[in-house]
Formats: C-alpha cells, sequence, structure tokens
C-alpha cells in the first residue's frame, strides 16, 4: 500500500464546495463527472488530492448488489444524513491485489471496480482517465467509507499547474476517525492499511503510512487537535477531520479560522460536515 491517496469530502453542492475550497485558497480542477451518478472537483497536492463530491446525476447512481460495493450509492445515502467526509482511499499498485491480502485476513470484500471517466488538463485539453477500485467494509463503522485506488493514469493527479495553490497547501499530513468504539477498529485498519498501529498518546492510536497518518481517536483527543467534538457522533467510528500541510499558514490571516495547538481549524460547520486543519509543513 502506498499510504493516502485521496480524501472524498462529499456535500449537497458541489458549486457551493468550490466556492468554500477556492475561497480557502485551492487551487481547483474543473469539474467532472462519474458514470455513475456523482460529480467531484479534485484539489491536487503532492502525493494525494481531496476529492470534493455530491450527487450531480441521482437517475445514474448503481444500486449495490450482492458481492459488490456502490461508491454512488454510499455516497447517496451518506448525504441522506448529512454532508461530510465520507470516505478515505489508499494507494495501490494493484487492486485485485488488495482485495486478496484483505480476504485472507479475514475483511469483508467485494469485486473490484474499473471505470473511466474524462479530465480536464490545465491547457484545456480532455482526455480519459482510468481507475480500478478495491473495497472492504466493516459493521463496527457502516459509515466510515474506506478503499483502494489504483490508478490508470496517475500522471494526471500531478500537474504542476493545479498543485499550486494561493495557501501553499502541499499534502495531506493526517486523517482522524474518532466515534463510539473507535478502538475496536484497530485490528481492522491494521489489515486494512497494512501495519500495525503505535498508542501515541493516551486515547489515540496511530497508524503511519508512507504517505500521511490514519489516527484513531476518543472524543477528548479529537477535541484537544481539532478543538471541537468529532461531528457525527450518531455514526459510530467515522471520519472526523484531517489535516493539510502547508508551507505557510500566512494566507488563513483573517479568514475566521480557530488557533488550536498546531492547527489552524476550519470547523465542521463551515467545512461540510468535517474539521479541517492546516498546519505548518515540518519538513520542506
Amino acid at each position: 500500500m502506498k499510504g493516502i491517496d485521496h480524501l472524498v469530502l462529499a456535500g449537497n453542492g458541489l458549486d457551493s464546495m468550490r466556492d468554500v475550497y477556492g475561497g480557502l485558497g485551492f487551487t481547483l480542477t474543473p469539474r467532472a463527472q462519474h458514470p455513475f451518478g456523482t460529480g467531484n472537483t479534485a484539489i491536487q497536492l503532492h502525493g494525494g488530492y481531496l476529492e470534493l463530491l455530491a450527487v450531480t446525476r441521482p437517475e445514474d447512481v448503481v444500486e449495490p448488489r450482492p458481492g459488490q460495493f456502490s461508491f454512488s450509492a454510499f455516497n447517496r445515502d451518506y448525504l441522506a444524513r448529512h454532508e461530510g467526509f465520507s470516505m478515505l482511499a489508499l494507494g495501490t499498485n494493484s487492486a485485485s491485489a488488495e482485495i486478496a491480502k484483505w480476504r485472507e485476513a479475514g475483511l469483508r470484500t467485494y469485486e473490484p471496480l474499473d471505470f473511466s471517466r474524462m479530465a480536464k488538463m490545465p491547457d484545456g485539453e480532455e482526455r480519459r482517465i482510468g481507475f480500478s477500485l478495491a473495497y472492504t467494509s466493516t459493521p463496527a463503522a457502516p459509515w466510515l467509507g474506506h478503499f483502494a485506488c489504483q490508478h490508470h493514469a496517475p500522471e494526471y493527479f500531478a500537474q504542476p499547474q493545479y498543485q499550486e495553490h494561493a495557501n501553499t497547501a502541499r499534502a495531506i499530513r493526517d486523517v482522524w476517525i474518532s466515534g463510539d468504539g473507535v478502538f475496536g477498529l484497530s485490528d481492522h485498519l491494521r489489515a486494512f492499511i497494512g501495519g500495525a498501529g503505535t498508542v501515541e498518546a493516551p486515547g489515540r492510536i496511530a497508524f503511519r503510512t508512507p504517505r500521511g497518518t490514519v489516527v484513531l481517536a476518543d472524543a477528548a483527543s479529537f477535541r484537544a487537535a481539532f478543538g471541537v467534538a468529532p461531528p457525527h457522533p450518531q455514526d459510530g467510528p467515522h471520519l472526523a477531520g484531517f489535516t493539510i500541510d502547508c508551507a505557510s499558514l500566512e494566507a488563513f490571516a483573517g479568514r475566521g479560522l480557530a488557533a488550536v495547538g498546531e492547527r489552524l481549524v476550519l470547523p465542521p460547520e463551515r467545512g461540510f460536515g468535517a474539521s479541517i486543519g492546516f498546519a505548518k509543513q515540518e519538513h520542506g
């Protein structure tokens, strides 16, 4: 596993999400459409990206079937509950190999999903890009979407023009999972990520990956990091927040973000149901 590939951030209106994230100083890729009813905009970082996602064509949503996980139905049903950080994607060179490893480890697995969509390059050229996705799930966290993503055109997500941001954003530092029963996910995450977690502080277990850290945290530890409670306690263990490394935090002055330790934090009510932290990059 390559580590964190991208974060799926689900909202009820893609235009409003684009307005807020653009207002935070992110460079946005043009809107794109999936063949199964969801539309997105990517925020390309170095080694990963944020995916702003909405259900844009409800009539095209694919219903799940036995042995098949539906990305679009999951996000539609998630959004029927609330907006938020719906899914975590790790990177892989082989979706089918991840499924085989997870199955051997006893995880629930599904058929791989292969699909493609059109993407607009910085010069305006349209090109087709493809993906193979491997899904797993656990009844212990039904609203925590997580999967592995194999890119068939990875170069598209490393466009220098799209990776330059007015707010100096560089990379995804960490992802935080919180909610009742969160530490019961430790064995599942060990198998999903392919490495053991480390208790770094009371109430917090960190799974370090080659790109970013996945953190299991109780409510007190999450509040200590982000200054607010986990946003969706009714969901059980859920993707509650994330941190973006930036070269500088100067661009956020006057934007009303709260200073919480090393982070400047946009709270869930302003971040479409997720706590978003910005921190100065530790290394250049």
